[in-house]
């Protein structure tokens, strides 16, 4: 039976998503309005257009460092980290790369202190 087979492959790929191979499209004008009326005095202050239009181009060139670096992080983190970002609210990529750069720090922090113990009189010796 070729159908139950190819239903669960369709649902294991939605349980398990694929890292995006690229960096994804988010919609981050919500973010950024509601950034620019936070700093604004009325809905029609002046300084909202504005303010949004700094937000905008402050995700456009984070994103654009998201893909300089994408490639070096981890399908894992990528995955969790877009999923992050894009549930519920509003997303932006300046929440995707703080949550790549964390995990990474994390994992480099575990990664020195599981490490040897360079300091300790017996970390140079063999038996």
């Amino acid at each position: 039976m070729m159908l139950p087979a190819a239903l669960l492959i369709g649902v294991q790929q939605l349980v398990t998503p694929v890292a995006a191979d690229n960096v994804p499209v988010l919609n981050i004008e919500p973010v950024c309005q509601g950034i620019a009326q936070q700093g604004g005095s009325s809905f029609h202050d002046p300084e909202i257009a504005k303010e949004k239009q700094d937000c905008l181009q402050s995700e456009k060139e984070v994103r654009e460092e998201l893909v300089k670096q994408w490639s070096s992080f981890p399908a894992a983190d990528k995955n969790a980290c877009i999923r992050e970002a894009t549930m519920g609210g509003d997303s932006s990529y300046t929440e995707l790369l703080t949550c790549l750069e964390m995990a990474r720090d994390v994992r480099d922090l575990r990664n020195e202190s599981n490490g040897p113990d360079i300091t300790s009189p017996r970390a140079g010796s063999r038996r």
